[in-house]
């Protein structure tokens, strides 16, 4: 009897998606919390190997980097297989990447097992997780983004004192081999990620050459299309902006309190404060989003704006009470931001593109987070103080805030309009709604199926042949 599958006119905007934000809330956790919390190993690491600091720092340096860059196939390996697949497949590369590197006996060995297989395993989670989740949800989709992404800060808060309590038990090397068995736990995740097919999914297949459709399918797979998609491309331009500033105070925050004379305990509370911050302005930009009263691309300019606002403000806080509030603004509008750019981006491209879209954007965006720490401290180094530091991470953050002005109907309060293919000449908002009829842009996905037509029913149970 063949397999039947049921075509989702729209996203189902709940359901089974609960589960899948609960599956992209551990593997948050377990992704950016693990490297959140690596510091730990750090110490550890400098005593044990007798190295210096700047050459254990590459370790989570080159895995967070990989992250990033491989997130383009992740996405080509989610349209192609599904995302279960991919995912139950970087939790397993990430685990073993922690495993072997319980084993190490050189700094190299430490490189290639965290930083290039973890690194690679944590980008087939990462990416493909969150696709799937905004699949799921439509209406929703900034509070289920917000819920998920929750991981990362409370992950933050129990794995740094839990990690230490496993290096002072049974020192660096079991306690990485404890936490790689917590890192299996993401191959149970990824089997929570059904595959959902949607009636946009559905598209009849391409005719052409057999040279042309493979040159159209690679491109549908890596995204490659989305580059002559100008307004998605504007965006990207915009977060890499963000990104360039947006990591700063976590790299030298600390280091300008300790700069005005405030002990070790106070300037690193100043962290956990912002860290508390950051969780609730996700949860409460994924609330604003769910209530509809402002369009996303408003709600993410304007947090972006005050979170470059308060980084500029970081310079002019010299008394430690007002570097306690500005660092409650920061952790508060830097986190309330994130979800936003996760939930926006089907908007512009349509959800058919968002694997494809989050791996481009990962990939692009990490250029300024690998450029922004590096930029900072050579300008502390250059004027002896980390003023010039927070005043150009702050720019840089307004100047993305001004880039996302320029995408279409920004100065309309009407709802996005219906994402347009990028291999035409138009932009996004130009072309007829997305009920018209579906959109086909690139290759086929993995739920693509060339006998299945479009039906006007809500739902229709077709065979997967």
């Amino acid at each position: 009897m063949p397999f039947q599958a049921v075509v989702h006119p729209e996203p189902p905007d709940g359901g089974w998606g609960w589960m899948v934000v609960l599956a992209a809330f551990i593997q948050s956790a377990l992704v950016f919390g693990v490297i959140r919390s690596f510091g730990v190993f750090f110490v550890e690491f400098v005593e044990y190997f007798d190295e210096l600091s700047r050459r254990i720092s590459w370790i989570t340096s080159i895995g967070i980097a990989v992250q990033q860059f491989v997130s383009p196939v992740s996405s080509a390996l989610s349209t192609r297989y599904g995302a279960r697949p991919v995912v139950m497949a970087g939790g397993f590369f990430s685990s073993l990447g922690l495993l072997l590197a319980s084993f190490a006996t050189t700094l190299t060995h430490l490189y290639l097992c965290i930083g290039l297989l973890s690194g690679f395993g944590w980008a087939l989670v990462f990416t493909p997780s969150m696709a799937s989740m905004a699949r799921y949800f439509k209406e929703r989709r900034t509070l289920a983004t917000g819920l998920a992404l929750t991981g990362v800060g409370l992950s933050s808060f129990a794995f740094s004192p839990l990690f230490q309590l496993l290096v002072d038990t049974y020192s660096w090397r079991g306690a990485l081999m404890i936490v790689a068995g917590m890192s299996f736990n993401l191959v149970a995740c990824g089997a929570l990620i059904r595959p959902l097919t949607l009636k946009e999914d559905l598209a009849g297949p391409t005719r052409g050459d057999s040279a042309g459709m493979s040159l159209k399918k690679l491109s549908s797979l890596f995204g490659l299309h989305l580059l002559s998609h100008w307004p998605f491309m504007r965006f990207v331009l915009a977060i890499t902006l963000v990104n360039t500033g947006y990591f700063i105070p976590y790299v030298h925050l600390v280091a300008r309190a300790r700069e005005l004379g405030f002990d070790e305990y106070k300037a690193a509370f100043l962290m956990s404060v912002a860290a508390v911050a950051d969780l609730c302005g996700r949860l409460f930009s994924g609330w604003l989003g769910n209530c509809r009263a402002f369009r996303l691309i408003h709600i993410l300019v304007t947090w972006t704006s005050l979170t470059g606002v308060s980084l500029v403000l970081i310079p002019f806080g010299h008394s430690y009470s007002l570097l306690v509030a500005i660092s409650l603004c920061y952790g508060f509008f830097s986190g309330a931001l994130t979800p936003v750019v996760f939930s926006i981006i089907p908007e512009i491209v349509g959800i058919k593109n968002i694997f494809s879209s989050m791996g481009l954007l990962q990939m692009i965006e990490s250029i300024g987070g690998l450029l922004g720490a590096p930029l900072s401290g050579f300008l502390r180094d250059v004027t002896g103080d980390y003023m010039a530091s927070f005043l150009t991470a702050g720019a840089f953050i307004l100047a993305g805030s001004l880039v996302l002005t320029t995408l279409p109907n920004f100065s309309t309060c009407t709802a996005w309009p219906a994402p347009q293919e990028p291999d035409t000449v138009m932009e996004a908002g130009e072309r007829a709604p997305l009920g018209s009829g579906p959109v086909r842009v690139g290759g086929p996905s993995p739920h693509d199926s060339p006998p299945y037509e479009a039906v006007p029913k809500a739902e229709k149970m077709l065979p997967d042949t």
